[in-house]
């Protein structure tokens, strides 16, 4: 029987280890989103799309062969116009005459092969530009995903923190309120006074049991964006490590970079344009091939075969499109003119955010310094007016209230790191060293 137990305690106590949640800092989701993220692999399949197309482009410098096979059986053959002066007859006048045999055979091989076209080295340019662009738009995935996980992550903390601030609320109201049930057994409390505490609790486990449902939510949340299953289990660092003030290095944001590559592109797009208008293009073609004739009646039938072959040189010179062309050229210019207003815009909203940060984010400082300071007073308030409640000296509303100040001053002090890290993350982006 002893044995029994002991093995069923064991493995009470072993699956109990298997249950308990794996603590996962900050960077490992962060980690786990860049590999396992949807969005960032739906980024990174547009990026290898760009590259073939560039292969694609590539291609066309390549010289392409067809094998061509033809046969045809005329059942009323052609007919030419000869003229009787060729046969010593009257000028101006000719003869319906029928040339050739019933079936016709070609087979060849074609060669076609570009040697300069404006259109196709524009193309390469583009495609470079693009592999560039679709890069800058994957970073950019990577960017929003770090900022969705930070921010889900630091509220799951700051979740965490409420728990334990209403853990330890929990005790001290338990305390107390084995402190009343004592005073009221001995009449010197009424029952009004212990329904009073009793709410106290009930509303403390009311919130635990709420921010239990919450923090699973945004464990959910997370989960889903780190590419994990909903029912996954972790826990966040209970810790929020505040960062210190650090001044970032300002780096080209990936919007303003981005904005530079569609920028470059329509540049390339007016380069061409203007190429194709004055620039020619030229081609080497060439066949190689045979032709076969035959002839299926009596006493002449036969089936003869003759090869052909030839390569040609095309040039082709543009010299009046109805000037599509130009007004082509003049709305590529109007949008060079609104990228620029567009960068210029977004330096000066850059700018402006970047200082709008800077000032939350040391406000949000000093406001964590003042409430940590203020937590640990109501604490110290609440620990006296509860002895001094204990000594008679203060009724159980002031117990009450002082407990109610230490909620306060905890939620004030949650608040204000909530408002340090968000500033914190959004200055990192804004700098762009939030992949730093």
């Amino acid at each position: 029987m002893k044995k029994t137990q002991l093995i069923i305690t064991l493995l009470i106590t072993f699956t109990g280890l298997q249950l308990r949640a794996q603590e996962w800092p900050l960077q490992q989701c962060i980690d786990s989103a860049i590999i396992n993220n949807k969005k960032i692999k739906i980024s990174q399949n547009n990026e290898t799309i760009s590259i073939e197309k560039r292969k694609e482009i590539r291609a066309n410098l390549i010289p392409k062969l067809s094998l061509n096979g033809d046969y045809k059986y005329y059942f009323d053959l052609p007919t030419q116009l000869m003229p009787l002066s060729a046969f010593g007859g009257p000028e101006g006048q000719f003869n319906a005459v029928q040339f050739g045999v019933e079936h016709n055979i070609n087979a060849n091989v074609q060669l076609n092969m570009p040697i300069y076209q404006p259109e196709l080295y524009g193309g390469m340019k583009a495609s470079k530009i693009g592999i560039q662009a679709t890069s800058l738009q994957t970073e950019m995935a990577k960017e929003e995903i770090i900022l969705e996980v930070s921010n889900l992550y630091y509220a799951a903390q700051i979740i965490r923190n409420q728990q334990i601030f209403v853990d330890s609320n929990i005790a001290n109201t338990q305390i107390l309120h084995e402190h009343v049930q004592l005073f009221h057994s001995q009449q010197l409390l009424t029952q009004s006074d212990v329904d009073k505490v009793e709410l106290q609790q009930q509303q403390l486990l009311l919130m635990k049991h709420r921010l239990e449902n919450k923090y699973a939510q945004v464990i959910m949340g997370i989960n889903l964006i780190i590419g994990l299953p909903l029912d996954h289990l972790f826990e966040v660092e209970s810790s929020v490590v505040k960062i210190n003030l650090v001044d970032y290095s300002f780096q080209k944001p990936l919007n303003l970079r981005l904005l530079e590559a569609k920028n470059s592109l329509v540049e390339n797009e007016i380069k061409t344009l203007n190429r194709s208008r004055f620039l020619p293009s030229a081609f080497i073609y060439g066949s190689y091939g045979t032709m076969g004739y035959g002839y299926d009646r009596k006493p002449n039938d036969f089936l003869d075969f003759y090869t052909m072959g030839f390569a040609g040189l095309k040039v082709t010179y543009p010299l009046f499109n109805g000037t599509t062309t130009l007004r082509k050229v003049n709305q590529k210019k109007i949008e060079l003119k609104n990228y620029e207003l567009q960068k210029e815009l977004i330096n000066d909203q850059t700018s402006l955010q970047i200082e709008s940060a800077k000032m939350q984010r040391t406000i949000a400082e000093e406001s964590i310094v003042t409430n940590e300071k203020q937590v640990e007073l109501a604490l110290k308030i609440y620990r006296n007016t509860v002895l001094q409640h204990k000594q008679g000296t203060v009724n159980l509303t002031e117990v009450i209230l002082a407990d109610n100040k230490v909620r306060e001053a905890q939620q004030s002090y949650l608040s204000a790191l909530v408002d340090y890290l968000k500033a914190d993350l959004s200055l990192k982006q804004l700098s762009g060293n939030i992949q730093q």
